[in-house]
């Protein structure tokens, strides 16, 4: 029988559900990342964090800073990706995005947007302005 290394920890079904759902995430948000950049989007940062919150893309399309939410759902079975962005995950994302444009010297007139890339199975579906 094995014996845990120092410092090595087991994770309990919790914690492995919740590194798959992350693994999960960033296989979709790149998968969300080469279909803006097919529709035109230069992508500029991924998974943008700090005390405030996580955007997960963050792009430029023409004069637009765009801060992208990616919502992944295999079916419809547990709602629609776009219920997921809700009016307190876009406060978080409104807080996060000022942050981001604090921290690296954007103006404070800069043309900024919020979209969401839905993905629903293989389906993308782009919202633009979204909020």
């Amino acid at each position: 029988m094995r014996e845990e290394a120092a410092g090595e920890r087991k994770m309990n079904g919790e914690q492995e559900g919740k590194a798959n759902r992350r693994r999960t995430g960033s296989q979709w948000e790149g998968r969300a990342a080469v279909f803006l950049e097919q529709a035109g989007y230069q992508i500029l940062e991924r998974n943008f964090s700090c005390r405030q919150g996580e955007i997960d893309l963050i792009a430029r399309e023409g004069t637009f800073l765009v801060f992208i939410e990616v919502k992944y759902r295999r079916n419809l079975g547990s709602g629609s990706p776009l219920e997921a962005v809700n009016p307190a995950k876009q406060e978080k994302i409104r807080r996060t995005a000022l942050y981001y444009l604090y921290c690296r010297g954007y103006d404070e007139d800069t043309p900024c947007r919020f979209d969401v890339v839905a993905v629903t199975g293989e389906r993308f579906e782009l919202i633009r302005n979204a909020f």
